[in-house]
């Protein structure tokens, strides 16, 4: 019997077919190949996390500080304008720290790629809330975002509260939102400054955004005149002092109940941004009497502790509470991995003088990169 050949119809039908099969390859083909990567057979492919692993989870947060000059940092002063503390502007004379790569243990990672991050995120909100430290990661990612398309428009806007910073091109805005404790700071006519650990009045202002990244640390251990409140209070309990890392624990507990009630995991990635160690005890990485000044190169292995027992005390507090939660939060794990890094302070290179030693913040170009290479990392498995 002659075989006759299909209807046209049919014929014409099978081209969307194959097309979407085509498609559907080569998608997840690109995406494995920005996938974190290494060559051996063993490895199995993480949807959750992003990343080829081995058949044991590789943790991204462990492992350590490799120097690597073999390229140059991702953005800098001729290519990032508003990039803050720029340490080689102010004068710091060594430049190794620019060139510090983060290699995990087991498992390899892909370089921050701008141009595929805004291709992911086109037409989304992303919001750091936080202290100054979240602002470093703000202006860190805008920069490393802003040198991949040089060329295309973009707005930034730095301000006492909301800072912004869009490309109309890929209708992309990055946030911060200053906010040191995430619970509510109210003046008081009587007592002053009310830190008032069990309240949130103003969360709307954290809705709406695609990914959010919370961060509240250190603002809880400042005394003397860098203090900024002046009484705590929990619910109709008003104290001169209490115990800071209590105050933290039930302050966060207050903010992952926030999140747990108002935020729609469908729609919305949370993020804690981890703590973020100080380097003021050289006794600490066995130089006592000294600070980070002229320190240039990490404490060389995996195995070190700074901060001091507030820093400990509340890493673990912030592992506790997100643990407990209802909806999923992810932990930027960055603490221990930054302890590393006594180098990569401004010290008294960040534009205020020789008698400002910094030993909080970080040199841009350099740490808070990393921090946004892992954020870019984690997100790549959920977009």
């Amino acid at each position: 019997m002659r075989n006759h050949p299909p209807p046209p119809a049919i014929r014409e039908g099978r081209k969307p077919v194959i097309f979407l099969l085509l498609l559907n390859f080569l998608v997840d083909l690109s995406d494995r190949n920005v996938l974190a990567n290494k060559n051996n057979a063993d490895h199995k492919f993480n949807k959750e996390t992003g990343y080829k692993e081995e058949a044991s989870k590789c943790d991204i947060y462990k492992g350590s500080w490799i120097y690597d000059n073999s390229s140059d940092p991702l953005y800098g002063t001729s290519t990032c304008p508003f990039m803050g503390l720029d340490c080689q502007k102010f004068g710091r004379p060594d430049k190794n720290y620019l060139y510090y790569r983060w290699q995990p243990t087991g498992c390899d990672i892909p370089r921050f790629d701008g141009r595929d991050f805004l291709t992911r995120f086109k037409g989304k909100k992303i919001l750091f809330v936080g202290d100054s430290l979240s602002n470093s990661m703000w202006v860190s990612l805008s920069c490393m975002l802003h040198a991949a398309v040089p060329n295309a428009n973009y707005t930034f806007n730095p301000d006492k509260l909301l800072s912004t910073f869009t490309i109309p091109e890929y209708g992309i805005s990055v946030n911060y939102l200053k906010n040191g404790f995430l619970v509510d700071l109210v003046a008081d006519k009587t007592r002053g400054l009310v830190l008032k650990l069990d309240s949130i009045s103003t969360g709307n202002q954290w809705l709406g955004s695609d990914v959010l990244i919370f961060n509240t640390f250190h603002w809880w251990t400042h005394t003397g005149r860098s203090q900024t409140w002046n009484y705590f209070e929990t619910g109709e309990q008003m104290e001169k002092e209490m115990n800071r890392m209590e105050a933290f624990k039930i302050a966060l507990t207050t903010w992952a109940n926030w999140v747990d009630r108002n935020i729609d995991p469908s729609k919305t990635r949370v993020f804690y941004q981890g703590v973020s160690p100080v380097h003021l005890i050289g006794s600490e990485w066995g130089k006592p009497g000294k600070t980070c000044l002229g320190e240039t190169e990490p404490v060389n292995g995996p195995d070190y502790s700074t901060g001091g027992e507030n820093k400990n005390e509340g890493e673990a507090i912030v592992r506790s509470v997100i643990g407990g939660m209802a909806k999923p939060v992810s932990l930027l794990d960055v603490t221990a991995m930054t302890e590393l890094r006594k180098d990569g302070h401004p010290s008294i290179y960040a534009g205020r003088g020789p008698s400002y030693n910094d030993c909080s913040h970080w040199c841009l170009p350099g740490v808070p990169d990393v921090w946004n290479q892992l954020l870019y990392i984690s997100l790549l498995g959920n977009v």
